[in-house]
C-alpha cells in the first residue's frame, strides 16, 4: 500500500509518456495482486499478469463490474460512495473511493489545466437532476469548484432559472468571467429564457436529457446553445461515475484528457484487441487517480481516437441504460 501512496503523489505531475506508462505498468501489477476483483477477472481469463509488458496488452476491466462488485485496492476504509444515476430498480454502478482527497487534486487540476486558476471564475451549476439524488460525484466536484473559487455569486441553481439569469445578467455586468456547468435539458430551458448574450462565459454541457425533452445529436443541441447564448462553442465534459478524472472538450466534440488520464480504443469484435488511431470501436480509459479501485475500465462507450491522444464519442453500446455522463450519438 505504500507502493500506492507513492504513485498517488506523484501522477499529477506526470510531464512525458514515458512517465505516464512507467507509472502506468506499476499501477497495473499491483492491481492485478491486490484489487479482489481485477485479480479474479485476470485468473478467469487465464492472462498471468506477468506475462503483460506494455499498456495496450493490459486487459480492462468490463464497466459492469461496478454495479455488481465492490472494486477497491487494497485494505484502505472507504471515505465516501459514488452512485450512478438510474431509474428505480435499476441495479446503479457504485464507486467506493477510499480516498477522497485523489478525487478533489484531480477534479481541480484538471479544471485549472483547461481552464486556468479557479479564483478567477464565478461557478454557476444547473444540475437539478444531479441535485436530487444523492451520491453524486458531479455535484461533488462541482461543490468543489464553487468553494474552491470563492466567489459570492458561485452556487448551483436548482430549477429557478429566472434567478440564474438575474445572477448571469450581474455577472456579465461586472465584466466576470464565468463557468456555468449544466445538465442539458436545464441548459436549453435557459437558452429559451435568456435575452443577452453571455460575453466572458464558457458552457459546459454534462449530457443528459433526464426524459425532459427529445434526445438530439450534438451538432444540433451545440448549434441551438451557440446560437441562444452568443458563444462560438460550447465544451462538454467526459466523466463518469466510476472514474476519479475528467476529458474536456472546448468544441467541436473532441476531448482532451489530462496527463494522468489515457484512451485506448478496442475492437468491438474482440474486446483484448487495440485499434490503432482514427478506427471506431469501444473506449477503454486508464485513469491513474482510481489507483485504489481498478485504473482500466472498459466503458460501454463508442468513441474515435486522434494522432494527438483526443478522441470523440460515437454513441454507445446498449442505448437501454443511459446514465448522466456526455454521451450523445453524433
Amino acid at each position: 500500500m505504500e507502493l500506492m501512496k507513492t504513485i498517488a503523489k506523484k501522477i499529477f505531475k506526470l510531464t512525458d509518456e514515458g512517465q505516464f506508462n512507467e507509472i502506468c505498468m506499476e499501477v497495473f501489477r499491483y492491481q492485478s495482486v491486490y484489487c479482489e476483483v481485477y485479480r479474479k477477472y485476470l485468473q478467469g481469463l487465464n492472462i498471468d499478469p506477468d506475462t503483460i509488458n506494455s499498456i495496450k496488452s493490459i486487459p480492462f476491466l468490463p464497466i459492469e463490474f461496478f454495479k455488481t462488485h465492490k472494486i477497491i485496492t487494497g485494505k484502505r476504509s472507504i471515505e465516501t460512495v459514488f452512485e450512478s444515476s438510474g431509474t428505480t430498480g435499476m441495479n446503479v454502478s457504485k464507486h467506493f473511493v477510499c480516498d477522497e482527497n485523489l478525487y478533489q487534486q484531480s477534479y481541480l487540476s484538471s479544471f485549472e489545466l483547461f481552464y486556468g486558476d479557479i479564483k478567477d471564475c464565478c461557478v454557476l451549476g444547473l444540475l437539478p437532476s444531479y441535485l436530487e439524488r444523492e451520491n453524486s460525484s458531479l455535484v461533488y466536484m462541482v461543490e468543489g469548484l464553487i468553494k474552491k473559487s470563492d466567489h459570492p455569486l458561485s452556487g448551483f441553481h436548482l430549477h429557478d432559472i429566472d434567478r440564474l439569469i438575474e445572477t448571469l445578467k450581474t455577472l456579465t455586468k461586472a465584466n466576470q468571467k464565468i463557468w456555468l456547468i449544466g445538465v442539458t435539458y436545464a441548459l436549453l430551458d435557459l437558452a429559451e429564457k435568456l435575452d443577452f448574450p453571455l460575453t466572458n462565459t464558457i458552457v459546459l454541457e454534462t449530457g443528459g436529457m433526464k426524459g425532459k425533452r427529445k434526445e438530439m445529436v450534438r451538432e444540433e443541441l451545440h448549434a441551438i446553445l451557440q446560437q441562444k447564448f452568443s458563444l462560438k462553442n460550447i465544451h462538454s465534459e467526459y466523466g463518469m461515475t466510476e472514474l476519479l478524472s475528467q476529458a474536456y472538450s472546448i468544441g467541436e466534440g473532441i476531448f482532451k484528457t489530462p496527463p494522468w488520464m489515457k484512451i485506448l480504443i478496442r475492437d468491438t469484435n474482440d474486446p483484448f484487441s487495440i485499434l490503432d488511431t482514427g478506427k471506431a470501436g469501444g473506449i477503454n480509459v486508464i485513469d491513474l487517480a482510481n489507483v485504489y479501485s481498478c485504473s482500466f475500465i472498459a466503458t460501454q462507450d463508442l468513441g474515435k481516437l486522434k494522432n494527438d491522444g483526443s478522441f470523440e464519442v460515437l454513441g454507445r453500446f446498449d442505448n437501454s441504460d443511459i446514465r448522466g455522463c456526455n454521451l450523445l450519438t453524433v
